[in-house]
C-alpha cells in the first residue's frame, strides 16, 4: 500500500482529507512543517499532500527543505484555498506535481493522486533502466561511480574491486550464453555477502565494485573473499556439471575509507593497486591497500609454501588438464624446448569435428560434448585446449608415439560414440612428434 503524508495546520481539514484517503492508502498526518519532516524521515512516504499556508513553515518551505535534505525531487501536491494564479505558478516552479483547490471532491482528489503516483512509478522505471546493468540488475558503471563519489565523502567502510578470475575461459569453452549465466550467478553471490544498505555495481565484463558500510578490518574482508570463492565454484558446477575444472574464483582489492582517503578517484586507484597484487600472486584471494602496496622497495617475499599454493592447481580432478589457448601455447613451447632431455616422446594432436548429418544440435553444443569427451578420456598428464568451435589441441606427454596415439584415438572414438552429438558430427585428427 502506498504511503501519503498529509500536512495541514487546520485539524478539521486534516481529518477530512485523511478520511478521504485512508481506505486506499496508508496515511500519516502532520499539523506543521517541522512535524512533517520528522514523519517523513521515519516513514519515507511515496508523496506529500500539503497545505500551502501554514504558520512557522509554509508548504513551499517544507518542500524545499525536504528536497535539500534528500537531494532529490520529492512528489508534492499542494492544497490551497487561494485562487491566485501566481501562487500556483510559484508552486510549479519549486517542483510541485499538482495543485488542488479547497474544498475538493473525494473523486477528484483520488484521480489526481493516482496520476501523480503513476507518473512517479514511470519515472522510477526510467531511472532504474538508465542506472542498472541489464544482465545482472546491479548498478552500471556510471551510476555506481556517481553514488560512490557521494558515499566515499561521508562514510566509513570498505571499497572493494572484485574480479571474476578465469571468466574468459568460460566463454571460450562453453560459449557466451553460459558466460552470461555465470555472471548472473556471480552477481547473486555478491548480493548475498553485502547488506541492502551497501552499494554493489558492475563496472563491465567480469569486473564488479562494492562499498560495504562499517567494514573496517581485514577479517571481515577475508571472510567475504573465502565465501565468494567457495560459492562461485559450487554455482559453476551446478551450471556446467560436476566435472567442470575451470579455475573460477574471485580476486578482491580493498581500501578502507576514510583511512585511505575520501576522494573516490584516489580510492579507486588504491583498490585497483591491491587488486593487481592479488592477480599477480595467484588470484582467488584479497589484498588490503597500505602505503607499501606494490612499492618497488618492498622486501617482503613469499615463502616456498606460499609459492606452492599460488602455483598449485585448484580443485584438481581426473582427466586432461584443460587450459586456455595461450597457456597451451606456453606449455607447448616449453616441452618443445626440453624435448631432447627426456627419453619419452611428446606428441601434438589436432582434432576437428564436422557435421555429417543435418539437424540435431548446433556446432557450439557439439563442441562442448567433444571437449568433455576428450577431457575424461585423456590422462592427467596430458594437456588439452579448444581453438574455435570445432578444433581441439592435445599434448600427449610421456608416450611411445605411434602406438599410444592410435590407442588414444580409439578410446576417444569409443567414448564419442556414446554422446548424442555423434549422430550429427564426426571427427578427424592429425598428429606429429615434437622435435627439438
Amino acid at each position: 500500500m502506498k504511503k501519503i503524508l498529509i500536512v495541514d495546520d487546520m485539524p478539521v481539514s486534516l481529518m477530512m482529507t485523511e478520511n478521504m484517503l485512508s481506505d486506499r492508502y496508508k496515511t500519516f498526518c502532520a499539523s506543521s512543517g517541522l512535524e512533517a519532516m520528522e514523519i517523513y524521515r521515519k516513514e519515507l512516504p511515496d508523496m506529500v499532500l500539503s497545505d500551502l499556508r501554514m504558520p512557522g513553515m509554509t508548504g513551499y518551505e517544507l518542500q524545499l527543505a525536504l528536497q535539500e535534505e534528500y537531494h532529490e525531487t520529492i512528489p508534492f501536491m499542494f492544497m490551497t484555498a487561494d485562487h491566485n494564479e501566481e501562487t500556483e505558478s510559484k508552486g510549479f516552479d519549486n517542483g510541485a506535481m499538482d495543485f488542488i483547490r479547497k474544498p475538493f471532491r473525494p473523486d477528484v482528489l483520488h484521480r489526481r493522486i493516482a496520476n501523480i503516483l503513476q507518473t512517479v512509478e514511470q519515472i522510477k522505471g526510467l531511472k532504474k533502466n538508465a542506472s542498472t546493468d541489464a544482465l545482472t540488475g546491479l548498478l552500471n558503471k556510471a551510476s555506481a561511480e556517481d553514488e560512490l563519489e557521494k558515499i566515499c565523502k561521508t562514510s566509513i567502510g570498505a571499497l572493494m574491486m572484485i574480479d571474476l578470475d578465469s571468466f574468459k575461459l568460460v566463454n571460450d569453452i562453453h560459449g557466451h550464453s553460459m558466460g552470461d549465466k555465470i555472471l548472473v550467478s556471480f552477481a547473486d553471490i555478491l548480493r548475498s555477502v553485502v547488506r541492502p544498505s551497501d552499494l554493489l555495481g558492475r563496472m563491465g565484463g567480469d569486473e564488479f565494485i562494492a562499498f560495504c558500510h562499517g567494514v573496517h578490518d581485514e577479517p571481515a574482508v577475508a571472510h567475504k573473499a573465502a565465501y565468494i570463492n567457495e560459492r562461485i565454484v559450487e554455482s559453476a558446477k551446478k551450471l556446467m556439471g560436476d566435472d567442470m575444472n575451470i579455475p573460477l574464483g574471485a580476486s578482491i582489492g580493498c581500501v578502507f575509507v576514510p583511512m585511505g582517503g575520501n576522494v573516490f578517484a584516489e580510492l579507486y586507484k588504491k583498490a585497483d593497486k591491491s587488486l593487481y597484487n592479488v592477480k599477480q600472486n595467484g588470484k582467488h584471494g584479497y589484498g588490503i591497500f597500505n602505503d607499501n602496496t606494490n612499492e618497488e622497495n618492498s622486501e617482503e617475499v613469499a615463502t616456498i609454501a606460499q609459492i606452492e599454493m599460488i602455483l598449485g592447481e585448484r580443485n584438481p580432478e581426473d582427466g586432461a588438464f584443460v587450459m586456455p589457448f595461450e597457456s597451451f601455447r606456453t606449455v607447448y613451447r616449453f616441452l618443445k624446448r626440453t624435448r631432447g632431455v627426456y627419453s619419452k616422446t611428446t606428441c601434438l594432436l589436432t582434432f576437428s569435428i564436422k557435421r555429417h548429418r543435418e539437424g540435431g544440435m548446433e556446432l557450439p553444443e557439439a563442441g562442448e560434448q567433444f571437449l568433455q569427451t576428450m577431457r575424461t578420456t585423456l590422462r592427467r598428464d596430458d594437456a588439452l585446449t579448444q581453438n574455435g568451435n570445432n578444433q581441439f589441441l592435445v599434448l600427449l606427454t610421456n608416450t611411445d608415439a605411434y602406438h599410444d596415439v592410435n590407442r588414444v584415438v580409439a578410446r576417444i572414438n569409443e567414448n564419442w560414440d556414446k554422446q548424442p552429438a555423434c549422430n550429427y558430427f564426426t571427427f578427424g585428427y592429425e598428429w606429429t612428434v615434437l622435435d627439438c
